[in-house]
């Protein structure tokens, strides 16, 4: 074979692999791009809080006062419960839902120098979030 005609040879093979390699290296940086590796965090499970409340409210005995002082002791614990989410998201919680409420409350009768009024028992219980 010739020099010319081993020169022609070799320049062909060369025209043919040179611009495959090309597009291939070029082609690489943009696939390297578009991968991305993330590592999704499982969302936090939910948790629940429960608070009971216990107090007194002194009374005098009157019927009409006794039913007064009733309302206001279910009123104080609906106030605590609406209260306690804006606590919980304060210190602890991203969201916060009431899930349950419980009040009790007892007219007390005198013995052994106990004053009249209402034993008030209550408890809530909230879903939250934690941060």
């Amino acid at each position: 074979m010739s020099g010319i005609c081993r020169l022609a040879v070799a320049l062909a093979a060369a025209a043919v692999v040179l611009p495959a390699t090309a597009v291939a290296q070029e082609s690489n940086p943009l696939v390297r791009e578009r991968i991305s590796v993330s590592n999704p965090q499982p969302p936090a499970p939910p948790v629940r809080v429960q608070l009971a409340v216990n107090f007194f409210m002194p009374g005098s005995g009157d019927e009409e006062e006794t039913n007064k002082l009733r309302e206001r002791a279910r009123r104080s614990i609906y106030e605590m419960a609406n209260g306690e989410c804006t606590v919980l998201e304060q210190v602890m919680a991203k969201s916060c839902r009431l899930e349950a409420i419980m009040v009790n409350v007892n007219t007390s009768r005198p013995a052994n120098n106990q004053p009249v009024g209402i034993n008030v028992s209550g408890s809530f219980t909230m879903q939250i979030t934690v941060k």
